[in-house]
């Protein structure tokens, strides 16, 4: 008993020696340890961000970079402080963000975060992003933001994302634009029908509905020309110059879409109208036909009960945007429907020169001594004859009369013969010859029947990759179009009989 008592005295002793010569720092981090204050200060925020206090998290943050402005942690602080208000969602927290996003990338541009906030600064707009008939504001910023993580971080793991939101948000612009240019056709505004058509075209290849803006485009050209034919008041000449050049662009947008978009629902259209307007009908290259092949399958459909939901929702569908090929990251000259009145009047004044209603003469006049002064002319003078010569004057050789002919008898009275004799050597175009006409000049492009494309297009070339690319630029046949295209309805189904 004695015993087990002087252990314990000892173990007492022992604990108070210890406590004695370690002596506890009075420190607020106590519970820490032996970790660094930033440290724990950034743990501390990422545990309430991580149970939705932003409040706490972002005071935390705020505290770590006024307190420790050298610290390692400052760069992710910034970037968590970003995050806070980007995960508290409402439409001030993600104004907010963007702009924490904004300063991170500015002191941090060459850090691999500065991509991800990039690319959460183009999600924040396109979360906001609305349907294409009303406010286009966030889809515009997104467009452009998505452009900007593309351009400035090109090797980034997070392009391929952007580049296919990129395409999302497109789909969307090309839509908005060309329901715009399809109320200026119903209205029989043209110019400005055109205009937005010809943007949506240059702009967005890869729009769902880039063959009926091509069909629009055309119909609008083609009202134009119309237009143009019921005014009496313009000339002929320009009257007729301003149609031809109508009816040009025109065939230009039906040909875009059997020679771009073959397999697409208004191709048929296109080639109607092509056929109604005169103009040749292009066949589409192998490469174009497995091109919108690959673009219509990586579009999908948004289910009945999708539709259903997509009626009540702010947000668009952006189901239908291709999911291959490149976004267009550079918007092409804008055309306005100021520019499409000008080209019309350029043509037309084109016209007008070029039917000598404005031709100027010139009057040669020599350089010898001027004629004298002759009298007043009478009305009971008769008219001097063709050939007469006016006194004073020297008589203008006439090519006809100038000598005889060098081999022969001398000419007749009153015949004409040519100032020089005729080669005997000389062939006349088209004139015939033994009786035989001279062959039309043959094309350089042109395929000779019976021969076969590839190998008149391309030079022959052992490496089998230079005749693969031959063989797509050959025209595909209209049995494997046909067999490839890909029937859906779509908008207007009208074709102005002009």
């Amino acid at each position: 008993m004695f015993r087990r008592s002087q252990i314990v005295i000892l173990l007492v002793v022992l604990a108070l020696s210890v406590a004695c010569t370690n002596k506890k720092v009075s420190n607020p981090l106590a519970d820490v340890g032996s970790k660094q204050p930033d440290k724990v200060l950034f743990d501390r925020a990422m545990d309430a961000m991580k149970h939705n206090r932003f409040e706490v998290s972002r005071l935390t943050l705020q505290t770590l970079i006024n307190t420790y402005p050298d610290s390692e942690y400052i760069a992710r602080a910034k970037l968590s402080l970003a995050d806070s208000w980007y995960a508290e969602g409402g439409s001030g927290a993600l104004a907010q963000a963007e702009s924490e996003y904004k300063d991170f990338i500015t002191f941090f541009p060459n850090m691999p975060e500065a991509a991800e906030a990039q690319l959460k600064i183009a999600n924040i707009h396109y979360q906001q992003m609305e349907k294409p008939d009303r406010d286009y504001t966030h889809a515009v910023r997104a467009e452009e933001e998505y452009r900007n993580l593309i351009l400035q971080f090109p090797d980034s793991k997070l392009v391929p994302e952007a580049k296919q939101r990129l395409l999302e948000v497109q789909e969307v612009l090309a839509e908005r634009e060309f329901r715009v240019g399809r109320f200026y056709y119903m209205r029989g505004s043209y110019p400005a029908a055109i205009a937005r058509l010809r943007s949506v075209n240059d702009k967005y290849p890869l729009y769902s509905g880039a063959d009926e803006a091509l069909f629009l485009l055309g119909q609008s050209y083609e009202g134009e020309a119309e237009t143009v034919r019921m005014r009496k008041q313009l000339p002929e000449a320009a009257k007729a110059s301003m149609i031809a050049d109508f009816n040009k662009r025109a065939s230009d947008a039906y040909s875009k879409i059997l020679t771009r978009y073959p397999l697409m629902e208004r191709s048929e259209d296109a080639k109607a109208r092509l056929e109604a307007l005169h103009a040749p009908v292009p066949k589409p290259t192998k490469a174009a036909v497995a091109l919108n092949k690959s673009e219509i399958d990586s579009r999908n459909e948004a289910s009945t009960f999708g539709k259903l939901i997509g009626n009540f929702s702010k947000h668009p569908d952006v189901t239908q945007a291709a999911k291959v090929g490149d976004p267009t990251l550079v918007d092409p000259t804008p055309v306005s429907a100021t520019d499409v009145v000008r080209q019309a009047t350029q043509a037309m004044r084109g016209a007008s020169v070029g039917s000598g209603n404005n031709a100027v003469s010139i009057e040669a006049v020599g350089s010898g001594a001027p004629p004298p002064d002759e009298p007043a002319p009478r009305s009971d003078t008769p008219p001097a004859p063709d050939n007469a010569i006016t006194p004073g004057t020297t008589p203008a050789p006439q090519p006809e009369q100038a000598a005889p002919a060098a081999t022969g008898a001398p000419p007749a009275p009153g015949e004409l013969v040519p100032n020089v004799p005729a080669d005997p050597n000389e062939l006349k175009p088209n004139v015939p010859t033994d009786g035989q006409t001279l062959p039309p000049p043959q094309q350089v492009n042109e395929i000779q029947n019976g021969g076969d494309a590839s190998s008149q297009a391309v030079s022959t070339d052992p490496k089998a990759g230079d005749q693969a690319a031959a063989d797509d630029q050959t025209p595909a046949d209209d049995s494997a179009v046909a067999s490839s295209k890909h029937k859906k309805k779509k908008g207007i189904k009208k074709i102005i009989p002009f």
